[in-house]
């Protein structure tokens, strides 16, 4: 899984989960751009502000990124997210800047990558990060559950649209151990038990997912959604009964 010479735009790739991801891809040789919102607290030579729910911000990254590089290889959507809200209570804005973020926002960076991968010989590879949430019940996230299930969809979509050239696939990723994982899990060993592998995904493990789908191992995979959550949730008839 060698990237070396390969543009790779991570974004939100400033923490987290985009952070651990922007180190896998540094180590197997990618030149890595990271964009946020705010700068990172460590100095950054390749990171380049922006806010992905721009149209005009976006396409600014991008020519910025051309004009330093030449070219962009790999596109890894992962800036996304959403506070806990119960549903019933939350404004129609809310909702609306969640899917702006979590769904529009990954398809108007796409648009831009996309633009010039077609116009390369060697084309490119986007990769989403989705969620487990878009696949099964989301309570106090809704609409975050339901922007990634549209993420998924939009990946299959995209990937028929813009093939052969550029090859789109996604990550459905369960809990990750970051440096926000409180906000969501206060207790994180309570949630590490109720995962198969009896442990949170630490960002590293997204990256090397990522780095894989991003790589020629991963040439004739497009239009996926790999799960990435550690086997999953330990049923609930079984713990019920004892048998965790």
């Amino acid at each position: 899984m060698e990237l070396t010479g390969k543009v790779t735009l991570v974004t939100g790739g400033t923490r987290g989960v985009g952070a651990g991801i922007a180190r896998v891809f540094r180590a197997a040789g990618a030149t890595v751009v990271t964009c946020a919102r705010r700068p990172p607290d460590t100095p950054d030579p390749d990171f380049m502000p922006c806010d992905v729910r721009e149209p005009a911000q976006v396409a600014e990254l991008v020519d910025r990124i051309l004009g330093r590089h030449g070219r962009l290889d790999v596109l890894v959507n992962n800036a996304g997210g959403a506070p806990h809200a119960d549903a019933a209570e939350a404004s129609p804005r809310f909702h609306a800047k969640v899917v702006e973020l979590n769904l529009l926002a990954p398809l108007v960076v796409s648009q831009a990558a996309n633009r010039v991968m077609q116009g390369q010989p060697d084309g490119g590879v986007i990769v989403m990060v989705s969620s487990v949430s878009g696949q099964r019940p989301s309570p106090g996230t809704a609409g975050y559950g339901a922007a990634k299930a549209g993420l998924d969809s939009l990946t299959g979509s995209l990937a028929v649209e813009w093939a052969p050239k550029v090859r789109v696939n996604a990550l459905a990723v369960g809990p990750v151990r970051t440096e926000l994982s409180d906000l969501h899990f206060p207790d994180l060993a309570a949630v590490a038990k109720t995962v198969p592998l009896g442990r949170l995904a630490e960002p590293e493990d997204v990256g090397n997912c990522a780095l894989f789908l991003a790589s020629p191992l991963a040439s004739y995979v497009s239009g996926a959604t790999l799960l990435v959550h550690g086997g999953g949730e330990w049923p609930a008839f079984l713990t019920v009964q004892g048998e965790q």
